[in-house]
């Protein structure tokens, strides 16, 4: 592999992130990192990286550049850096809108290799106190198709997925304007129902009332705008055109309300139905397939551990564990990812052969 370093300027979220999760995987590769001075310490200490940048030019010195800022910091960078790459060097944004960088690369001269990729993991909470060493396992991780021609791509490709990711190839400003529908539609969403029900009427607190549709609904209202600022600012024309649609969808929910036809709100009802249950629930992040079991296990010590070896036993990985409901005292239902249809299959008739209920 001709990536032998790597430099990261910004260790937020993702940064963070990508940093742990490489030096994991790939702990013979040096990287490097530009951020505040005391993320850097920490991240010194912490041995995510090897080497505290004291200028993001620096990174200039590495065969791979992610750079994770905000979007209108990384563009700034991108900009200045990519004219000054060599032809075995790779610069790598890892934002959430692709359409800009692409806008800016085809204005820059350079000899070097951009490959904009957006790797489709995140928490509510940013910054390098929240990164994770597996934040990107078993995530999809998207690459832009106009990145096919380069040589080096192989390589990055390579790495990416010894961190866990799973690659897919997109088309920059396609990827924009799904991105605008799936996850940025739903974040503004999200704020405006916490918002509207954030009512306080003779002393009752509506979201007091809030079951487990609506937590479900908003649990991304928790985000950080600091983190969606630039993502706003940047896909504006796409989200613009999101909610513009979604509004005419309100509006004519509320003319067939009005006049009361059931039959065209049943039709809404089952077209949204069937929409959803074409969603591949076996794919994590609705690409690269999984495919699971779900278990119920009883709350009592070394349960857990029981099941992990006989699956160890027989050569079978769980790629990925989701808790579903629990009870204390009883016990809870968990979904058990694996890579392959046959895994799980095997699995399950292992696991029920030594007394686990499968549901």
């Amino acid at each position: 592999m001709l990536i032998n370093n790597i430099a990261i300027i910004g260790l937020g979220l993702i940064g963070g992130s990508i940093a742990k999760s490489i030096k994991q995987s790939n702990p013979i590769l040096k990287i490097s990192a530009y951020d505040y001075s005391e993320v850097l310490e920490k991240a010194i200490a912490d041995k995510s990286i090897d080497v505290a940048l004291t200028s993001y030019k620096d990174a200039l010195d590495y065969d791979l550049i992610f750079i994770a800022l905000p979007i209108k910091e990384s563009v700034s960078v991108f900009n200045e850096l990519a004219p000054l790459l060599n032809e075995k060097q790779i610069i790598s944004d890892l934002c959430s809108v692709k359409g800009v960088f692409a806008n800016a690369w085809q204005k820059i001269s350079s000899k070097g290799c951009y490959i904009g990729a957006h790797p489709m993991a995140g928490k509510e909470k940013g910054g390098y106190k929240s990164s994770d060493g597996l934040l990107f396992e078993n995530s999809v991780f998207i690459i832009s198709d106009y990145s096919k021609k380069y040589f080096l791509l192989n390589d990055y490709t390579s790495l990416v997925k010894t961190i866990g990711a799973r690659v897919t190839f997109l088309n920059p400003y396609l990827h924009d304007k799904i991105l605008a529908k799936v996850s940025h539609l739903p974040q503004l969403l999200s704020v405006i129902l916490v918002n509207q029900a954030a009512v306080n009427k003779d002393g009752i607190n509506f979201l007091d009332y809030g079951a487990g549709g609506f937590r479900d609904m908003t649990r991304i209202a928790s985000s950080d705008f600091a983190i969606w600022e630039s993502i706003i600012t940047a896909n504006r024309v796409e989200i613009l055109d999101s909610l513009a649609a979604f509004k005419d969808s309100v509006d004519r929910m509320i003319s067939m309300i009005k006049n009361n036809d059931l039959s065209d709100i049943s039709s809404e009802f089952n077209k949204a139905r069937i929409a959803r249950e074409e969603i591949p629930f076996n794919n994590k992040g609705f690409l690269s397939p999984l495919f699971d079991i779900t278990i119920f296990l009883e709350d009592k010590p070394g349960i857990i551990s029981k099941l992990s070896t006989i699956l160890f036993e027989n050569n079978i990985n769980i790629k990925d564990l989701e808790l579903l409901k629990i009870r204390e005292g009883s016990g809870g239902n968990f979904k058990l990812y694996f890579e392959t249809e046959e895994n799980a299959k095997t699995a399950k008739m292992l696991l029920e052969k030594s007394g686990f209920k499968i549901l």
